[in-house]
């Protein structure tokens, strides 16, 4: 009779062992997570990560038009206040002042407007999303890749792809294509922007669009961002007080 028992345990124990192998993959993450599962843990991420808000950091921006043959480089640093409103001051730049003037310009006036409207927030208020699945990168990181659609034509609002970390579950990658453009001057904006993952915060680390304008053609942008700072009393503070008078430097 003991021997039916231990038999009819070990059979149990057997039994179980490919439900328990399969319920955690690579680096201790469940397998086959429900979309659902993934986007409340992305949002859930957001929500307690140390936050971009009250941040600051360099940003390098290269444009270049090439049926103009143009091109400038512009050095300056990006402040977003609590409210997440984005500021600039320029640091200094180099190259034509076309590019200058109806380039950068244009684009950060572009990204102070639509980040004053609120109208950048991944949320499912704002989009549809479409699990595409898991994937694993050439350097072995795992991520998630969801399809986003937005809900309605608004400034910021962005047709595309985004990727999340499956350890933090915080995005590493955005792109796409925005749905609606924010300024008459440009006619189509395409972009890729990758982030790194600091401290339980994802910060932008490098982005190239492609922006189809309505005067000069298309337009080449690479932006990299440095010395990323979560609050005013980080490096660079010492330059945040003339950000508010900033954009005047550009125009000119």
């Amino acid at each position: 009779m003991r021997s039916i028992v231990i038999l009819l345990l070990a059979c149990c124990i057997l039994a179980a062992a490919p439900t328990l192998a399969l319920a955690d993959g690579a680096n201790g993450q469940p397998k086959n997570l429900e979309a659902n599962e993934i986007l409340n843990r992305y949002f859930a991420a957001k929500a307690h990560q140390n936050g971009l808000r009250g941040a600051s950091m360099d940003v390098d921006i290269d444009a270049s038009v090439p049926k103009l043959k143009k091109q400038g480089r512009l050095r300056a640093l990006r402040k977003i206040s609590e409210l997440g409103k984005i500021t600039y001051k320029v640091l200094g730049f180099q190259g034509d002042n076309t590019v200058k003037n109806e380039v950068i310009a244009r684009y950060l006036e572009a990204e102070q407007k639509g980040g004053q409207e609120g109208k950048y927030e991944i949320n499912k208020e704002n989009y549809k999303f479409k699990y595409k699945g898991e994937h694993t990168l050439s350097t072995g990181k795992i991520i998630y890749i969801f399809f986003l659609t937005p809900r309605h034509k608004e400034v910021g609002l962005f047709k595309g792809e985004l990727w999340l970390d499956a350890q933090s579950y915080l995005p590493v990658m955005e792109k796409g294509r925005f749905v609606k453009n924010p300024s008459i001057f440009f006619k189509r904006v395409e972009f890729v922007r990758d982030y790194k993952i600091e401290d339980g915060t994802a910060v932008p680390q490098h982005m190239d669009s492609t922006i189809t304008t309505r005067i000069v053609g298309k337009v080449n942008l690479s932006i990299d961002y440095s010395n990323f700072s979560p609050d005013h009393t980080g490096p660079g503070s010492e330059r945040i007080s003339g950000a508010a008078n900033s954009f005047a430097l550009i125009a000119k």
